[in-house]
């Protein structure tokens, strides 16, 4: 029988050094239960934990993703033992980490503040909040080097950001950093829908998918929206707690990134990531060609603000898009540094913002314009983000007469994306592309059926998650 934290509760509560974390894995046990999310990135770990020549892995990610969540859960499904120490909630740990730098001696004082033994390979070790002690993240060099038989694991709120500030040095080379996201709409439905789920998964030919699918797709697409990947207000939704419940957790989540805010950035930095992380709803809503800095506040400049953009997106609160002059290989090569688009790193976040009504994006003939639009883009880019190796896609204007919301580097494709909120799928910009590059294959995403013709693949927004399975059935 695999021994985990849950089954010793009574007996860990009276160790006071580590009672706090037991009351967080008593949590999420009770969290898996009651609403169970399968996680892509647990696949990912698993694949790491059996790799041969594995190095330490560096979860990176925005604040309330999932990140100590994703690891516990991979520690009880895939170890026999799970050990987690914690920067923030016990800070006496740093004091072991500043006496020496060997694993072996470490690990035999860590093991004072655990109950569980600590085994190569069956013990899955995690470090959260790392951040709080730079010699815990300077160890990942000599676990690396000098004990790689065991599994180390270790993440941090804002870990970019406060290495940036705190001037840390990260083991280059020593770690295998690795990139969680928000929620997708495809786990989403994996736990809200999985006979629809099911269903996708089965596809092995791009056909029309029966309406009764399509419809299911489209209502759970437009909740999903309205919770965003935040586990908690999914969570929330799920359980039908109602949309006050869903609210008021989204509220809470961007309150606590307002206090980051005043923790992690200098303090002349504070009001202008502020006022662009306030901006995004009125950047997007606008048909603008790029991000405008007047919209943050008149006689705004760009030199000004691009720190605070960087410290954005080191949060990894944003994601900007940079124009191309041209869709060469390789994308990066024809990026305009000064011509760019913000979108936000989550939908369910970026509605709250703007405060726009649940009810409004569940109701698929509400009209609020450009900002459905601005929902629809930043869906889909959540939706992609994953499957693209962390490389934000780019997009695409003509003569100021037509855009492509993305173009993206797939292999050696380059393909273009157009985006559409609902059924009309009006415009010329995706044929302007078309005749001027002649694609082998474009996209266009919406809430219209499934189907190829001519090199154009349309495809529901709802199964952007699903674009490289369904792009290896193009083939």
């Amino acid at each position: 029988m695999k021994k985990v934290w849950h089954t010793k509760i009574k007996s860990v509560i009276l160790h006071s050094t580590i009672a706090k974390n037991v009351v967080l894995v008593h949590k999420t046990t009770l969290y898996d239960i009651k609403m169970k999310i399968e996680r892509d990135i647990i696949n990912a770990l698993r694949q790491w934990k059996d790799a041969p020549d594995r190095k330490p892995v560096l979860l990176k990610g925005a604040r309330q993703i999932g990140k100590t969540w994703a690891m516990e859960n991979f520690g009880r499904e895939c170890f026999d033992y799970c050990v987690k120490f914690d920067f923030d909630r016990q800070p006496e740990l740093k004091s072991v980490f500043q006496t020496t730098k060997s694993p072996d001696r470490l690990l035999k004082d860590l093991a004072l503040y655990c109950e569980q033994p600590i085994i190569p390979g069956k013990t899955l070790i995690i470090f959260d909040e790392i951040q709080e002690c730079e010699e815990a993240l300077n160890s990942l060099k000599y676990f690396c080097e000098d004990a790689p038989q065991y599994h180390v694991i270790a993440a941090g709120s804002l870990l970019g950001v406060a290495v940036k500030k705190r001037k840390m040095t990260v083991p280059v080379g020593k770690v295998k950093v690795v990139r969680m996201y928000p929620v997708t709409f495809k786990e989403f439905l994996c736990a809200s829908d999985p006979d629809t789920f099911a269903y996708i998964e089965s596809l092995d030919e791009i056909r029309h998918l029966p309406e009764i699918i399509l419809n299911k797709l489209r209502t759970e697409y437009r909740r999903y929206q309205v919770s965003g990947g935040m586990p908690e207000p999914i969570v929330a939704l799920l359980e039908d707690k109602g949309v006050g419940a869903v609210e008021s957790i989204l509220q809470d989540i961007l309150d606590l990134y307002e206090l980051d805010f005043a923790k992690y950035a200098e303090p002349r930095e504070i009001p202008r990531i502020h006022a662009i992380w306030h901006s995004l709803p009125a950047q997007l809503s606008k048909e603008n060609r790029k991000f405008i800095y007047k919209v943050i506040k008149s006689g705004a400049r760009s030199k000004d603000y691009e720190d605070a953009l960087m410290w954005l997106e080191d949060a990894g609160m944003i994601y900007r898009v940079y124009h191309i002059s041209k869709p060469g290989m390789p994308l990066s090569a024809y990026q305009e540094a000064d011509a760019f688009k913000v979108y936000a790193c989550d939908c369910g976040l970026l509605r709250r913002m703007a405060r726009l009504p649940a009810s409004v994006v569940t109701d698929p003939i509400a009209n609020y314009t450009e900002f459905k639009g601005a929902m629809a883009e930043n869906a889909v880019l959540q939706s992609i983000m994953p499957l693209i190796d962390d490389q934000a896609p780019c997009y695409w204007t003509s003569d100021r007469k037509a855009e492509v919301e993305f173009v993206i580097q797939w292999g050696e494709q380059i393909i273009p994306i157009e985006v559409k909120a609902e059924d009309n799928i009006s415009g010329n910009s995706l044929s302007e592309y078309n005749k001027k590059y002649n694609p082998r294959y474009r996209i266009r995403y919406s809430m219209l059926n499934l189907q190829f013709n001519g090199g154009l693949f349309s495809c529901p927004s709802p199964l952007a998650g699903w674009l490289d399975k369904l792009f290896a059935l193009l083939r």
